[in-house]
């Protein structure tokens, strides 16, 4: 009889396949996974049958479950932002948690220049009109957008996202503006780039974009108030975390033109859609798309094996994250 010694590992959903087809040799699955978030009592159980788990960012792994779940070693979180985990809990027992970093930087900031020009030139309502038959041609007046060319673009959020966002305007012409807790430094900074208090970074910038992470000192940075800074003609784009924007006051701001528009990735209760965002036709809505190349997504899965195998081994976890 052969006994199987290979460690068991949960995966909360169904990753792509060349993550799989790896995952699916090395390890003994607790179940095969499904392409849906599981419920919290199936999540519990997963982790708590496991020796090693990967788990996505719509996971809510909470005090009680990293307490129930003591065979577990580590947990390879599936995305760079790890707000999902009670990070407090999970080092209080001792379970290491991992995230993704660099991987999605590029697949992240394309996507953000995507919404950036979807949003600014009615890329969806031309979509849709054309579509539905009901185009009957050029017009002088139809679907009049902004351009961004020479247009000043407002980062919140100078990490690696933020900074490849910003080296995508060279193409532009575009002077930035980025606002973050330190200022940048070192050759590699552009002559362009210029460090803003939130405030005037809000004031001056024609778009502004969002790439930091959602924590208790972002959850809604941009409300009522700061989206009252921006001026009336200014964008708004979110492809961090949706509680970073009060998705209240954005819908009000836009109702009254407070701002000309707005791009959207990520939702304050995702997947949940504040109900008035589909009825504006100057919003463009996506779902979560901000990492999904194949590329991206395949090597997020390698990084989270890398961690795991680490643990599993008994050394330092490349990726480790920590409060």
């Amino acid at each position: 009889m052969v006994v199987d010694i290979r460690p068991t590992l949960y995966v909360s959903r169904l990753l792509p396949d060349p993550v799989m087809a790896i995952v699916r040799e090395r390890f003994r699955l607790v179940q095969e996974p499904l392409d849906e978030l599981p419920t919290p009592s199936a999540l519990r159980e997963g982790l708590c049958h496991a020796d090693a788990a990967i788990v996505t960012l719509g996971d809510r792994i909470d005090a009680e479950t990293i307490q129930a779940a003591t065979r577990l070693k580590i947990l390879a979180n599936y995305a760079v932002g790890y707000n999902n985990i009670d990070l407090a809990a999970a080092e209080q027992r001792g379970l290491i948690v991992t995230n993704t970093p660099d991987i999605l930087t590029d697949a992240t900031a394309d996507l953000t220049w995507a919404l950036i020009l979807a949003t600014t030139r009615h890329v969806i309502e031309g979509d849709t009109l054309v579509r539905s038959g009901q185009w009957t041609g050029w017009s002088p007046t139809q679907l009049l957008g902004a351009e961004v060319s020479d247009k000043t673009l407002g980062i919140i959020g100078m990490g690696r996202i933020g900074q490849a966002v910003a080296q995508r305007a060279v193409g532009f012409r575009m002077p930035v503006r980025y606002h973050s807790r330190q200022h940048l430094a070192g050759s590699s900074l552009s002559s362009g780039w210029e460090h803003r208090p939130l405030r005037n970074l809000l004031e001056e910038a024609d778009i502004v974009t969002i790439h930091v992470p959602l924590t208790a000192a972002t959850h809604h940075l941009i409300g009522a108030r700061e989206l009252a800074w921006m001026k009336p003609t200014a964008f708004l784009i979110n492809t961090a975390r949706g509680p970073i924007v009060d998705e209240g006051a954005l819908v009000e701001a836009l109702k009254n033109g407070t701002i000309a528009g707005a791009g959207l990735d990520v939702y304050e209760q995702e997947p949940t859609l504040h109900p008035a965002l589909s009825q504006l036709k100057h919003v463009v809505l996506l779902p979560h798309l901000g990492s999904a190349t194949l590329h991206a997504r395949v090597q997020m899965g390698l990084v989270c094996l890398k961690n795991i195998h680490a643990v599993l081994d008994g050394v330092q976890a490349p990726n480790r994250v920590q409060s």
